[in-house]
């Protein structure tokens, strides 16, 4: 396995994705040292310490090369979602950028209002979002949502639900802040750590569940996704709306 793992890595490193060769790395260095301990053969344990220096320079090399993307602000990784793929709930997707400072978050997403629609449950995701922003690690604070406006008789139940989510964040000692525009087109996350999401979909790349007594329509790893794109950047300062 340990085996498998750094030959990924080391195909994902050639392929310049260097975030997710690094994660194989050092998952590969883990299982191998594991090797090592088990290993009798004192020949065979000079080859695997041997082999695990080498990767792990490979490692410290890439750590330092994403290190100088962040502070240059040219740090981009790209994800890409399969139709129907499963495994992308919202803790997947954004736990490894939500670090213990992060106390502040903007959301910008134009679709933040329908409660039931044929294919959309957006102001759910949204609450969703906002459970897995206040279970950590981060220290969130502040929440900031540009959205549109619903249309119609669905704005009153739009503002209703934002009203619900807002006095129920306020009960963690988080803020909401909501503001709304005609124009908004743009979906992205950012954090006031660096870094910033951009997702093709928004928050609304889940498809509807099979039914509410069905797998995936409580986890979100489980549930089937739409197909998109999810681009992931580092910045030196978020900027603020």
């Amino acid at each position: 396995a340990g085996a498998e793992t750094v030959k990924r890595a080391v195909q994902l490193d050639v392929a310049s994705r260097f975030q997710e060769s690094l994660v194989c790395y050092q998952e590969g260095i883990d299982l191998l040292l594991q090797v090592v301990k088990a290993t009798t053969d004192e020949a065979k344990k000079h080859r695997y310490r041997q082999k695990i220096s080498e990767y792990m320079t490979r490692a410290e090399d890439i750590k330092k090369h994403i290190e100088k993307e962040k502070q240059d602000g040219k740090y981009h990784k790209q994800i890409r979602i399969e139709e129907n793929a499963t495994g992308f709930g919202y803790e997947k997707l954004f736990h490894e950028y939500l670090t213990e400072i992060v106390s502040e978050v903007w959301v910008e997403d134009p679709y933040i209002r329908q409660v039931h629609q044929a294919s959309r449950y957006l102001l759910y995701n949204f609450l969703r979002f906002c459970e897995m922003l206040i279970k950590g690690p981060c220290k969130v604070k502040t929440i900031h949502l540009l959205t549109s406006y619903d249309e119609g008789s669905g704005r009153s139940q739009q503002m209703t639900a934002l009203e619900e989510i807002k006095q129920s964040l306020s009960n963690y000692g988080v803020t909401l802040n909501i503001d709304f525009s005609s124009s908004i087109h743009d979906r992205e996350i950012r954090f006031n750590n660096g870094w910033m999401i951009k997702i093709g979909r928004g928050l609304d790349y889940f498809k509807k569940p099979q039914g509410r007594f069905s797998i995936g329509y409580c986890d979100f790893d489980l549930r089937p996704c739409h197909e998109t794109t999810v681009d992931v950047f580092h910045i030196k300062h978020t900027k603020k709306m």
